[in-house]
């Protein structure tokens, strides 16, 4: 296919269709779920595609198995408009007692889900994509692999040439497919077109439900602001309050939120909970992100520009890039990522946890040595908090950098990692 740039989901694809007789591939519009798997599809079938989307729909109504013909894997796209097709494409799973049959793509959690009576156990596996990552859009050389981490090298290398004003290009961009290979001033305007969307449609498709896109926009633009947080509700409804002539109750929040989040446009990060030698409560609050660190800029209107001349902001949405970037990596090395925050304010922005319980703790700043100082404090802080006569100790303990010259390791075991190094 032209210019297409590999994923890191395609070796999980492949893996996945041997495992089951289905894949559903999940995740934002525009992060390339579709075009990943037409790589591997024999045959498709788009139930979107204009000019057919009422007949597919009618179709799956009338006799589903007929838009389920076709050689195999056979690709459904944006199935959820016909929820119908879950169940029978779990049948036929059943019936041919194959694996590797259908592919199943959306970008939305149906609305009408009392329609699907199987939950797909046994015969269905998930696969979440999100926009591309810097190695995946060729704009990290990945030389530090977070994978081999895990086993402590006593060395890492690396170099990077990222400085501020490309950092800020790459944050105001996103990891949208369409946008990497185009000149800056279209690039750019990705990311502000899927906000728009999002805004005018998109966020109605998640629960059939109109929605004020004035209203729609204030509440993104709150929660932009937040990122990298664990506000709750009532501060974000607050916050739009203040700019709102009717107030806004908190299930209105909630309710707008979770419709982001139906349509993958909001991905919170879970709270860490490991066993510590002290009895600090530990935060249990999610930690919020949008799925892309473009749809914050859009929402806030700013540029590269403007992240360049306010350092504060753009530590916060680089953090957000990291996060986008480490969940890619953490997924396919079969890992989750976490965020740490306990009562006495100690925190640690993420935590790459893996299914053995190994795990490794990572901290996130912008660059220059003071905040990297600041970040070993932490990483080490928390280090010494957890108890590890009930889990493991830390298999490694990193710091990402946005600017920074060098991979290295130092002296007192932590990794200096420049995101424009890493992969998975």
């Amino acid at each position: 296919m032209k210019n297409y740039k590999r994923r890191i989901a395609d070796s999980i694809l492949i893996d996945k269709l041997e495992e089951k007789g289905a894949v559903v591939i999940e995740g934002p519009k525009w992060c390339g779920k579709t075009t990943t798997a037409m790589q591997l599809a024999k045959s498709i079938i788009r139930m979107d595609e204009p000019g057919k989307r009422d007949v597919n729909i009618q179709m799956s109504e009338i006799d589903p198995a007929r838009l389920l013909k076709g050689d195999t894997p056979r690709l459904i796209d944006e199935w959820q408009i016909a929820p119908k097709l879950w169940d029978a494409a779990r049948y036929e799973v059943d019936s041919r007692d194959e694996e590797g049959q259908f592919i199943l793509t959306g970008s939305a959690v149906p609305v009408e889900s009392n329609e699907i009576m199987h939950s797909g156990t046994g015969r269905f596996t998930w696969l979440t994509m999100r926009p591309m990552s810097l190695f995946e859009s060729e704009e990290s050389s990945g030389e530090v692999s977070l994978g081999e981490l895990f086993s402590s090298p006593q060395t890492i290398s690396g170099t990077s040439d990222m400085d501020i004003d490309r950092l800020a290009f790459l944050i105001c961009r996103g990891g949208w497919p369409r946008a990497i290979d185009m000149k800056e001033r279209a690039a750019l305007a990705q990311s502000v077109d899927y906000y728009d969307a999002v805004v005018k449609s998109d966020i109605n498709r998640a629960d059939g439900v109109n929605k004020n896109p004035d209203r729609v926009r204030k509440l993104m633009r709150s929660y932009a602001r937040n990122q990298g947080s664990q506000v709750p509700n009532t501060l974000i409804r607050d916050d739009i309050a203040t700019n709102d002539v009717e107030s806004l109750n908190e299930d209105t929040i909630v309710s707008y939120i979770n419709a982001l989040k139906k349509i993958f446009v909001v991905e919170e990060l879970p709270a860490w909970n490991p066993n510590l030698r002290s009895k600090t409560a530990i935060r249990t609050s999610n930690t919020r992100y949008f799925v892309d660190p473009s749809i914050a800029t859009a929402a806030l209107g700013i540029n590269p520009g403007d992240l360049v001349n306010d350092l504060n902001t753009l530590g916060l949405l680089f953090e957000t890039l990291c996060v986008r970037d480490l969940r890619v990596y953490s997924e396919s090395l079969g890992g989750s990522v976490y965020h740490y925050r306990d009562k006495s304010g100690l925190e640690c922005d993420t935590v790459i946890h893996m299914r053995n319980g190994t795990y490794g703790l990572i901290e996130i700043k912008l660059g220059g040595n003071k905040l990297i100082e600041e970040g070993a404090v932490n990483l080490n802080s928390l280090q010494d908090k957890i108890d590890t006569t009930k889990m493991n100790k830390p298999s490694f303990m990193a710091i990402i950098v946005g600017i920074g010259d060098y991979a290295y390791r130092r002296e007192d075991g932590i990794y200096i990692i420049p995101i424009s190094c890493l992969k998975n």
